[in-house]
């Protein structure tokens, strides 16, 4: 949570994200989305008009945590590795 001006915030981080419905839907209640990661660069090109602060990384696969904020909030969709076999 982030504490500003006397109110915490909740917070939201992100992990394949694919085509960024977390953020936004999350930003629309009050929640503050600090991270997204994804592996396709095509979402991110997309997400940033409506939440220019978000900040963006790739592969989540290779996500080391300790280099990103704390969130109280991490929705996560499965990764689109196409049909089996």
């Amino acid at each position: 949570m982030i504490e500003a001006e006397g109110k915490a915030t909740i917070t939201l981080g992100s992990l394949f994200d694919g085509i960024g419905g977390f953020p936004p839907a999350a930003a629309r209640p009050g929640i503050q989305p600090l991270w997204a990661r994804r592996i396709p660069d095509f979402p991110i090109q997309v997400t940033p008009p409506p939440l220019p602060d978000i900040a963006h990384g790739g592969d989540p696969t290779t996500l080391d945590g300790g280099y990103l904020p704390p969130v109280c909030i991490v929705p996560a969709g499965g990764p689109a590795t196409g049909p089996p076999g």
